[in-house]
């Protein structure tokens, strides 16, 4: 677990958003919550993060986040869970995760791949990675990758 590298990630979201004055939100699946505990523990949480779904099942996915029915494991599908988290709290950016973190492929795609997206209110990011390691290393990849997007979107980086 890589968690001061997410606590130092967390906290230059935390600075971002404050200084923009935006919010922030999540939908997760692969990461089970973790992007939105670090965004939760980071100074100022309660003035700029609205929250998060972890929507680990797919029918969470289609009937909470509006992900249209196909596969789950998609840019496609992490863009509308992003759209879906903002829509849902409020926020102005949302964050997206999904993918395979092992020990088996999931439709068809192997495992370390994952999709990344953030929704804000100028654009939409989505970023395809293909990660390596055990599930556990998986997962603190993207919870990085996805915090250094959301700040990257925030800032306009």
């Amino acid at each position: 677990m890589n968690q001061p590298d997410e606590r130092a990630a967390a906290e230059e979201v935390a600075t971002a958003a404050q200084h923009a004055g935006v919010s922030a939100a999540t939908a997760e699946s692969l990461t089970g919550g973790r992007i939105a505990a670090a965004l939760a523990a980071a100074s100022g949480a309660s003035t700029w993060f609205k929250g998060g779904v972890v929507s680990y099942a797919d029918e969470v996915k289609h009937e909470v986040l509006g992900v249209p029915h196909g596969p789950v494991i998609s840019a496609a599908a992490a863009t509308a869970m992003a759209a879906g988290a903002a829509r849902l709290t409020g926020a102005d950016f949302a964050v997206a995760v999904t993918g395979v973190g092992g020990p088996d492929e999931q439709e068809n795609q192997p495992v370390g791949t994952v999709f990344v997206a953030v929704h804000g209110p100028q654009e939409d990011r989505v970023e395809p990675h293909r990660l390596r390691g055990e599930p556990e290393e998986i997962v603190g990849a993207t919870v990085l990758i996805a915090l250094d997007l959301l700040h990257g979107t925030v800032t306009g980086t």
